[in-house]
């Protein structure tokens, strides 16, 4: 077992996820051995505590607390079934050299996490190689139940590129979803702080009323926009959505908090039966999906090489699109970024 080493982030290596910069220098860690110094606060950066998703930078220092047989070889990569490498791969709706437009489908999870083994988009990017020696890098996530376009970058330079635009909110982000009732008004922008709730794995956000934010300890001002497309009798509405900051849960909270739970959001009061009556629909044909309806519909942003505008536009997943052909909602009807009037 090695002792505590203090070690300093190299020029080049910064802006990049402490759990990746850690792997790549200790290529024997699991993600849950750094989940876990992370929650003991053994594992620092500058001194101060961090999270696995700390985004590290050049020349600082990173506390490394002792690490068990180092000098083992690397445990060897886990193989990727055929099912999941054709399926990550049919979820390809975008790339060039240097970025990687994914279409996640819902239920994938963006990373690992306590149950989650290999079988999220950056245990399988490794089947999106397509010719280059290292697997992309994921740059943002995605809700393990949200679908919809997610970036990965296939260079360092382009993964820097990326999380800085993000950083500065220099991308445009919008959702999709069908929510319970009809938005009054049908446009406006939810200002509602969040802070987290629960314990490890039952995490979710309470909204904080814009006044009591800065005396809340732990609540972070979040704001989304939205606009109503279209509605089904009162009862559903199609709604798009656009997250000016990017907490966690944010658009689901938000929604639930205006009295508009997003259908199959369990977690925030959107299941079918508690918001539409058991088998809502039945009596019209059929029977609309339990799955959550938050879909990253469109994401917009300057390409960090060509310097050209990207707008990258994901189909409804299936469970989405039945709901909208049952509603009669036409995705041709909706404009491609509804915001765009509203800068």
């Amino acid at each position: 077992m090695s002792g505590v080493q203090v070690i300093q982030v190299a020029d080049g290596e910064g802006d990049q996820r402490l759990d990746r910069w850690l792997r790549k220098r200790f290529p024997n860690l699991t993600q849950g051995a750094i989940e876990k110094m992370c929650r003991k606060g053994e594992l620092r950066v500058e001194g101060g505590r961090v999270t696995s998703a700390t985004r590290v930078q050049d020349g600082q220092a990173v506390r490394v607390p002792p690490l068990p047989d180092l000098d083992q070889p690397a445990p060897p990569a886990s193989r990727i079934g055929r099912s999941d490498e054709a399926m990550i791969q049919a979820a390809v709706m975008w790339k060039d050299e240097h970025i990687i437009a994914l279409n996640k489908p819902p239920g994938l999870a963006s990373q690992g996490g306590s149950g989650q083994g290999d079988r999220h988009v950056d245990g399988l990017a490794a089947a999106l190689t397509f010719g280059y020696k290292e697997a992309p890098k994921l740059v943002h996530r995605l809700d393990q139940d949200t679908s919809g376009v997610l970036l990965l970058a296939r260079t360092d330079r382009v993964a820097r590129g990326l999380s800085e635009a993000l950083r500065h909110r220099n991308v445009r982000k919008i959702y999709w979803a069908a929510v319970a009732g009809v938005p009054y008004p049908r446009a406006g922008t939810i200002r509602f702080g969040l802070v987290k709730e629960g314990g490890r794995g039952q995490e979710k956000m309470r909204a904080v009323h814009p006044r009591e934010v800065d005396a809340t300890p732990g609540a972070k001002r979040a704001v989304t926009e939205f606009m109503t497309i279209e509605n089904a009798g009162g009862r559903l509405s199609w709604v798009a959505m656009q997250p000016v900051t990017g907490r966690t849960h944010q658009l689901r909270a938000h929604m639930a908090e205006i009295g508009h739970p997003i259908l199959g959001d369990g977690k925030y009061g959107g299941s079918a039966q508690e918001n539409l009556g058991d088998g809502w629909g039945a009596g019209m044909g059929g029977d609309l999906s339990r799955k959550l309806h938050l879909h990253a519909r469109t994401l917009i942003v300057e390409h960090p090489v060509t310097k050209a505008m990207l707008t990258l536009t994901a189909p409804l997943p299936l469970h989405m699109q039945q709901t909208w052909d049952f509603l009669g909602w036409n995705p041709k009807d909706a404009l491609l970024d509804p915001f765009e009037d509203r800068e």
